[in-house]
């Protein structure tokens, strides 16, 4: 297997040098300001939904420019991400090596959960480390990589906004999909999972769904409908990022009721008919994505609250992220774990690289 190069013992970071080939580049190493930590990281996950399109090029800011003010995507201007770029890794975990002069509020040898890409070390301000330590009650260092997408997946349960005793159906058992299962499960919910795999539909009733549906074989809305007395789903989340899916999740959906959207959608609408069910069931949809919160509560919600929440639920054991770790690399092969997702990502859930070496 090919193994990306990188020079014993200095700080790196990894790249994407074109679709499809990972690199590396060095990091600086300057010297601490009073205040600041240095985090040297243990373990990355790979993150293979959003991730991945901006490995494989399918993420519309490598086509687009993205424009902060207007909050649209501008063609023709020039597009917001270009090779070679940094891999957008957001899912770590490290230990602190080292301090400021100043620092109080942490020490050395605590460990840190959060999000600063694929890269062997991240210098952060004594402060933002503090409200990240990882709780001792977590034996496994590798589940501290799960708090960003932790807080992806309750987001979407927060958005489906459920009740005790309501039937949520969740579109793609993948790892958001499966945390969003735990989630809802843990909400109240009678969690109707939904994948055209059979390993995934099997990871889907191990964490806490009650029925299972092969759509490969089955017409999901049909056997939703089935499962609910005819009604359909309380509420649905969408988290495949396929429009196929998607047109099957608002067939599966209640009269006047929801789906979130939580998917990453890539390119046109293709397998989406709006003038079908979603039209004539009066389905709303609602994008559930980490940028924001719902507007009804924000004001005491936000991204900290939903990602500190999502690493306290581990650590209570109150739900169990770690058991959706499928395969850890070495971060020499690294390009192995990247080709993995790319050639058989429906061998793999969660893929983690080990930065111990």
């Amino acid at each position: 297997m090919n193994k990306i190069s990188k020079v014993t013992g200095s700080e790196f970071t990894l790249t994407v040098e074109e679709p499809g080939r990972v690199g590396t580049a060095p990091l600086d190493v300057n010297p601490l300001n009073a205040n600041e930590v240095r985090i040297k990281t243990l373990y990355s996950g790979i993150s293979a939904g959003t991730e991945m399109t901006a490995y494989l090029g399918s993420n519309p800011y490598l086509k687009k420019r993205w424009n902060p003010d207007t909050r649209l995507f501008e063609a023709g201007e020039g597009a917001s991400m270009s090779y070679p770029m940094p891999a957008i890794g957001y899912e770590e975990v490290g230990e602190i090596a080292e301090t400021g002069d100043g620092v109080t509020e942490v020490r050395v040898g605590q460990k840190i959960w959060g999000a600063w890409g694929h890269q062997s070390m991240h210098v952060a301000d004594e402060a933002w480390a503090a409200a990240r330590v990882l709780d001792e009650r977590v034996e496994d260092l590798k589940t501290g990589i799960f708090s960003q997408m932790g807080g992806i997946a309750l987001n979407a349960v927060i958005d489906a906004n459920i009740h005790i005793g309501e039937y949520v159906a969740v579109f793609g058992q993948g790892v958001p999909g499966l945390m969003v299962t735990q989630l809802a499960r843990a909400n109240g919910a009678e969690v109707i999972a939904i994948d055209r795999l059979p390993a995934r539909l099997d990871a889907a009733r191990d964490n806490g769904a009650a029925h299972t549906i092969n759509s490969a074989e089955v017409d999901a809305a049909a056997a939703i409908q089935a499962i609910t007395g005819g009604r359909g789903a309380d509420v649905t989340i969408e988290i495949t990022g396929n429009y196929h899916a998607l047109h099957d999740a608002i067939r599966s959906t209640a009269f006047n009721s929801k789906v979130v959207v939580a998917g990453f959608m890539q390119g046109d609408g293709h397998g989406l008919f709006l003038g079908e069910e979603f039209h004539h069931n009066r389905i709303q949809l609602v994008c559930s994505q980490i940028g924001g919160l719902n507007s009804s509560l924000d004001h005491r919600w936000d991204r900290m609250r939903l990602d500190s929440t999502a690493m306290k639920l581990q650590a209570e054991g109150r739900v169990d992220f770690g058991k959706l770790v499928s395969h850890t690399f070495k971060v020499s092969d690294a390009q192995e774990a990247f080709d993995l997702l790319t050639n058989n990502p429906n061998d793999a859930l969660q893929v983690v690289l080990d930065f111990s070496e």
